[in-house]
């Protein structure tokens, strides 16, 4: 583990450049170019203010309180960071696979490249931290929002997402070289995990609910829950998870990243092999 933090570091400089090369190619043929990583995630965000916020606005409001009255804020909040999520989970199953060539001849620590599309993704959610900001302000001003020390929230979320992606991606795109069906069943994992996680719904709706106690319990043992809850807690200070909920989502993102470098270098020889 240590050798590879070592290793991955003293490449950080072509991690950059893949990092650049990769959101270079990424838009490079399209019109609006990175203005469609903001278009997306508020497209999203419209489509379900209009569902939750306005068609069952009753409903959702008992449960949201301090964001009732900021609830577009509370949305895009959350899906501008399940975007981080989603793609990097969604790029990195492939990152290997899709870059046999370049890995097989260049002399690299191969854990760069699943990092860099992590990394890649994660410079796009960056570019949507201004608009996020913005919104937060108008609310603000409203006095709809109290902005302070709960702002302090953003670097340990965004520090805790990160290492749980990483973990994620080294594991992921590992086993996507030897079982291409990783990859489909991703699919479908993302799609699950986006509503089993509080992003579009606050989490005491989940708490307040007549599921059973291990359900639950379950629900809460997803790392991403105490992730998402610190992504809210910035603007609502109410949201900011409990001991407990915090130290499962710090325990599981560091559990997750330990697998996941674990694994990736047990399978590099075979995975060389096979690319």
């Amino acid at each position: 583990m240590t050798s590879g933090v070592v290793a991955v570091w003293s490449h950080r400089t072509t991690l950059r450049l893949l990092v650049r090369r990769d959101l270079a190619v990424k838009y490079q043929q399209s019109v609006l170019g990175y203005l469609w990583s903001l278009i997306e995630p508020l497209g999203m965000g419209a489509i379900y203010f209009f569902v939750f916020g306005l068609l069952y606005r009753s409903a959702t409001h008992r449960h949201l309180g301090d964001a009732a009255d900021s609830y577009p804020l509370f949305l895009i909040t959350g899906i501008f960071a399940w975007m981080w999520t989603s793609s990097a989970i969604s790029e990195a199953t492939n990152a290997l696979t899709g870059q046999a060539r370049l890995i097989t001849t260049m002399n690299l620590p191969r854990e760069v490249f699943p990092i860099g599309r992590v990394a890649g993704r994660f410079a796009e959610y960056v570019a949507g931290l201004p608009i996020l900001a913005a919104i937060a302000v108008v609310y603000a001003t409203l006095g709809k929002i109290d902005l302070g020390v709960s702002l302090l929230a953003l670097p340990l979320a965004v520090l805790l997402q990160a290492i749980l992606l990483i973990g994620i991606a080294l594991l992921l795109s590992s086993l996507n070289v030897l079982m291409r069906d990783i990859e489909r069943l991703m699919r479908l994992v993302t799609r699950v995990l986006f509503y089993a996680t509080p992003i579009i719904y606050p989490l005491a709706l989940v708490r307040d609910s007549g599921l059973p106690g291990w359900v639950k319990i379950a629900y809460e043992v997803n790392p991403l829950v105490g992730i998402f809850q610190l992504h809210h807690s910035i603007w609502y200070a109410d949201e900011f998870p409990d001991a407990r909920l915090l130290a499962l989502s710090v325990g599981g993102s560091l559990l997750t990243l330990f697998v996941g470098a674990a694994v990736f270098r047990r399978l590099e020889p075979a995975v060389l092999k096979e690319l």
